[in-house]
């Protein structure tokens, strides 16, 4: 496949003339149609991809719903999908198709997870970008991405990426989980950058700064429950931990992998509740992983001064900006996050795909009761977006092929 880059990063390029495959098209607000597609073929830098199975994330919901759309024309302006439809889907695993002739260390068959964002390294730019050079890749000067930049996403049979692209899975994962490998590795990057941050109060490790002994989780959904196995299992953070959380299903997937007190904002006022289970002080560390824009207006009375607040959930649509005077005042770490950054492997694979999937693959983090719903087709992927997703006990669902 011949490929060009233009100015905003994204790749164009030649299909098979004969050949096409079916896909999940959005083509209007709430409207996904499934649709012959010309199928991709590969460069020699690329491998192609059969899609086995495709996580449904709330960015895919907040697209579908019209409520953002990442697809931008070179004034920074949102491409209509009846001018330009999209195809979603950025969790994603498959077994290799077909490699490039210039691939040597995958070949047909291998199973894989997918790295859907083009970067510096993915792009054989013979100089990185600053922040390629310092391991931030998904704010790569040329960044686009599949599924959410307007780039052709996992919704379809096949997928052409470049081969660093492909994370080769070694051991006998099941597929469907290993497509949560890229939400995980979105969290590990969150972590991370907690980590490194400067806050007054530090989660681990031998520092001058105060440790952190109570931490807030706002949302139970699969963001919010991988945090809470990170934390436990892998961070080894000992403290309180609480979970806010108006579903009775989460609420208790978060006491199974750890939360010491689930707070049920519907039956109890969140405020008083973290008060008491920290003795009026507030936590000292919170993650905001609903994208509930209620939230945000609550969490003065939910933090101490000078703690570290993690913004990880997206949408918070219907809030006055002015509720964050009261959340400035107090001095947070304000901290945001977003992809799975974090440098890149010696053969030029990123690293923290690499991390999560180890992490699903040992088991240490439990994706298995996340995934509450399994759809086994593309035209079942309509009334996902636009119905089961908002119903109660849905955490997470998974397109299989």
């Amino acid at each position: 496949m011949s490929t060009s880059i233009d100015t905003w990063g994204r790749t164009s390029a030649t299909t098979r003339p004969d050949a096409t495959m079916r896909a999940g098209v959005l083509c209007g607000i709430k409207l996904m149609e499934v649709r012959d597609v010309p199928c991709p073929n590969v460069s020699a830098h690329e491998v192609l991809v059969r899609v086995s199975t495709v996580g449904l994330c709330g960015t895919d919901a907040h697209i579908f719903a019209g409520d953002a759309n990442y697809n931008i024309d070179k004034f920074g302006q949102p491409i209509p999908f009846d001018v330009q439809p999209q195809v979603l889907g950025h969790e994603i695993s498959g077994s290799v198709a077909e490699v490039g002739a210039e691939v040597s260390d995958l070949q047909a068959g291998d199973r894989v997870v997918i790295d859907q964002g083009l970067n510096c390294m993915s792009l054989r730019r013979p100089t990185l970008c600053d922040y390629c050079r310092t391991g931030d890749s998904h704010q790569c000067e040329f960044y686009a991405e599949h599924g959410i930049t307007g780039l052709p996403g996992g919704l379809a049979e096949y997928i052409a990426v470049p081969a660093v692209n492909a994370v080769p899975i070694r051991g006998g994962i099941d597929m469907a989980h290993a497509a949560l490998v890229e939400p995980l590795g979105c969290v590990i990057h969150a972590a991370d950058a907690v980590e490194q941050a400067h806050s007054r109060y530090r989660l681990n490790g031998a520092s001058a700064n105060p440790r952190v002994r109570s931490v807030l989780v706002c949302g139970a959904g699969p963001a919010g429950l991988m945090f809470i196995q990170y934390l436990r299992r892998v961070l080894g953070y000992d403290g309180v931990l609480l979970a806010s959380e108006p579903d009775q299903d989460k609420r208790e997937l978060a006491r199974h992998f750890g939360a010491d007190q689930i707070i049920d904002p519907g039956q109890y006022d969140a405020v008083e509740a973290v008060q008491e289970y920290t003795n009026g002080k507030g936590v000292d560390y919170l993650i905001e992983a609903s994208g509930a824009g209620e939230v945000l207006a609550f969490i003065p009375g939910l933090i101490r001064k000078q703690a570290t607040v993690l913004l990880y959930g997206h949408g918070h649509a219907g809030v006055d900006l002015s509720v964050m005077n009261n959340v400035m005042f107090r001095e947070p770490s304000l901290i945001t996050a977003v992809g799975a950054s974090g440098g890149f492997e010696a053969d030029g694979r990123p690293s923290v795909y690499l991390r999560a999937l180890n992490l699903i693959e040992r088991q240490q983090i439990d994706v298995i009761p996340l995934i509450t719903h399994h759809y086994t087709s593309l035209d079942s992927v309509q009334d996902a977006l636009a119905k089961d997703i908002h119903t109660p006990g849905y955490i997470k669902g998974v397109v299989t092929f």
